[in-house]
């Protein structure tokens, strides 16, 4: 009986193939040979499409974010505010993600259309297009920075819940010294790390909020002393 020629693939299927290991196994779990296997195919077959896992790290971090929703209606700060939620979302569907090396600033068709509509949220302020490209830029950081402490504190939480409640602040009061470290011990005198357990992770959602809040009146703050609304 002859053997069928196995059907044809590309990079988007490599790429795919690649995205359903890491979503079942975790990045660690991604290589050029488990792929392969993944697809029923050859390890050699894959580098005719991809040369190197980094090539194929890259594609799978483009690819692995879905494309970017419409921004509402409203004024630039709730675009942009929307924007960044967004991306938070995104980011929390797939936590390897934020694993991926970054090698250089976006070249694939999501990331730059990600890119597109942040700065479609600036459209019309009184701003240089290097201070529009900054602007966007850090507040990804800042999203991707968020994602990754909410990620990691969320699988503590699982493991442990009370250390992330009321028995952290006890564990401050014994280890922190006032006449040391008085700025911190009289934050920790206040109560903020006393809570109950089911509010730590509640926190973590409305220190992101804040952070945001903080970082677009900042780009208010810097349109408006220049003398511009």
């Amino acid at each position: 009986m002859k053997r069928g020629r196995k059907p044809s693939i590309d990079a988007a299927d490599i790429t795919r193939a690649a995205i359903a290991v890491a979503d079942a196994e975790g990045l660690a779990a991604v290589s050029m040979a488990r792929v392969a296997a993944e697809m029923g195919n050859a390890t050699m077959a894959l580098y005719r499409h991809v040369k190197s896992k980094d090539e194929l790290l890259t594609l799978m971090g483009d690819a692995a974010m879905e494309a970017p929703p419409q921004l509402p209606d409203g004024e630039w700060r709730e675009r942009l505010g929307f924007w960044a939620k967004a991306v938070l979302v995104a980011v929390r569907k797939r936590p390897w993600f934020l694993q991926i090396p970054i090698g250089g600033p976006p070249t694939g068709p999501t990331s730059l259309a990600w890119f597109d509509r942040a700065l479609g949220a600036l459209h019309g302020l009184p701003l240089e297009p290097g201070e529009k490209v900054g602007i966007v830029m850090g507040l990804m950081t800042f999203v991707h920075g968020e994602a990754r402490l909410s990620i990691t504190l969320a699988q503590g939480y699982a493991d442990d819940p009370a250390a992330f409640g009321s028995r952290y602040g006890k564990v401050l009061r014994e280890v922190v010294d006032p006449r040391r470290m008085p700025a911190l011990a009289e934050i920790i005198e206040s109560g903020v790390f006393d809570l109950d357990e089911g509010s730590a992770i509640e926190d973590v959602e409305a220190d992101f909020d804040f952070g945001l809040h903080l970082f677009l009146e900042g780009v208010a703050a810097h349109i408006a002393a220049r003398g511009q609304v």
